[in-house]
């Protein structure tokens, strides 16, 4: 068997007359139109790549995307890597899901400049001000749609009950969350527990026949041992050289080092998206390594909801602004934009790598009802972990000031009620009003809400 064995045959025979020049173009066009969180982002995939392009069938999209919702890390951005290997092997793959990232990376970049330089200015701070009360709403939102496809059993439910008292109040680790969830479903699974039964997904068989696409499957064989070998390999040591680097060349308190090693650590258990993992990483920048103040997190998500690519992106800004204000000798700005592009390498370069080795494979992990159970739990661990978040930002939006109160040895973060911000509290309704009353775009808050933020400082209100 050849070396190339590994990667599926795509290119030429499976999909006709389509170039890489124009895959790429469509990539690019797709980039550029992903706002609006993975569900968007999905949707304007599916739209040009299988209603009018016609280059994947629909069995394929969903079986590629079942395969991207089991994976840590954001599935729009992998479901694009996904589908450019399927075509055109790891260049098309690593062209797809670069140019993913790409749009949103540049803007993020551009508004954390402006962010920490005029960050302080009123106009800017109205802006933000309004983005932070549609970014709660959006959050609420996220947290209903995730909670109706996940917690349909009792026991559902009760995991997500259990995770967000674990991480509200015991100050669990997510990690630890996302760990413990899925080895219960797993062995809630193999004991034969109603509340654990995961039904056989609708897409589990892929036709076999083309329906009119140009690409309609991969080979599942076409994973040999030293091809997943060498994919592991060569992807490890692009994403944890730097890492390593760093801890070598800087040592482990240094901001470069904290970040590389964070980042990477939040690599592996970003299950169920930014949502799920935000509030984890919002703690622990704030309160244990002091690089953001509470409010910035929600800054920087507004950013992210208002630029292009995945939402995980916010991530970027977190480094940008950790190394802006610990740049050692480099001048503050040098090491900002160096924090936030480290931040994305560690971030995304997981991602490939997930892709890369596994979509060979994916066929031979489909039907595993133990597996297909604990990923079921994680998803309901996953909601109460975003209940979490949408807490978090309420008390961190809504009032002026938290206090930390210490009960039987926990550590509770709790508003000073006294300290309620009239403005805030009711854009924030009007933003939840809009969402889930009127069912308005995620776009549309956004614009609003901001818009409200600059009539409300033109008036004297802020």
């Amino acid at each position: 068997m050849s070396s190339s064995a590994s990667q599926p045959r795509t290119t030429d025979s499976a999909a006709p007359g389509v170039s890489l020049a124009e895959a790429t173009s469509a990539w690019a066009k797709i980039a550029l139109l992903s706002f609006g969180g993975p569900a968007g982002q999905i949707a304007v995939m599916h739209r040009i790549v299988v209603d009018e392009k016609r280059w994947v069938s629909e069995e394929r999209f969903l079986h590629a995307l079942n395969y991207c919702m089991l994976l840590p890390g954001p599935e729009a951005q992998q479901l694009a890597t996904y589908l450019g290997w399927l075509m055109h092997g790891t260049r098309g793959g690593l062209i797809a899901g670069g140019l993913f990232i790409l749009p949103g990376a540049l803007a993020i970049m551009a508004l954390s400049v402006i962010y920490v330089s005029f960050g302080q200015l009123g106009i800017v701070a109205a802006l933000f001000f309004g983005l932070k009360a549609a970014v709660l709403a959006i959050v609420l939102q996220a947290v209903s749609r995730v909670g109706a496809r996940a917690l349909k059993t009792s026991a559902m439910r009760a995991l997500a009950a259990l995770a967000l008292l674990a991480i509200f109040v015991f100050d669990v680790p997510f990690p630890l969350i996302v760990l413990g969830a899925g080895l219960i479903g797993w062995i809630g699974s193999r004991a034969g527990l109603a509340g654990f039964s995961s039904p056989t997904s609708s897409t589990a068989a892929v036709a076999s026949h083309d329906h009119g696409a140009r690409v309609d499957a991969v080979t599942a064989a076409g994973g040999t041992p030293g091809g997943a070998l060498r994919v592991a390999l060569v992807w490890l040591v692009l994403w944890l050289t730097p890492v390593a680097a760093l801890l070598i060349g800087l040592g482990p308190d240094n901001v470069f080092s904290q970040l590389a090693v964070f980042f990477s650590k939040m690599a592996l258990v970003t299950f169920g998206g930014a949502y799920a993992v935000l509030a984890y990483v919002a703690q622990l920048a704030v309160d244990h390594y002091g690089w953001l103040k509470p409010g910035e997190m929600l800054d920087g998500l507004g950013m992210a909801e208002t630029t292009p690519g995945p939402l995980i992106m916010v991530l970027q800004f977190v480094g940008f602004v950790a190394a802006f204000r610990m740049p050692g000798a480099l001048p503050p700005l040098v090491a900002g934009a160096l924090g936030g592009l480290l931040t994305t390498w560690v971030t995304f370069a997981p991602c490939f790598l997930w892709i890369f080795l596994g979509a060979p494979y994916v066929e031979r992990l489909r039907g595993n009802a133990a597996l297909s159970a604990a990923l079921a739990a994680i998803t309901a661990a996953v909601v109460g972990v975003m209940l979490n978040l949408a807490l978090w930002f309420a008390i961190h939006t809504i009032f002026r000031e938290v206090r930390k109160l210490s009960v039987a040895g926990l550590t509770l973060e709790l508003p000073v009620l006294s300290s309620i911000n009239p403005s805030a509290a009711l854009l924030s309704a009007l933003a939840i009003v809009a969402v889930f009353g009127f069912r308005m775009g995620t776009a549309t808050v956004l614009l609003i809400c901001a818009s409200a933020g600059f009539a409300l400082h033109f008036l004297g209100a802020l």
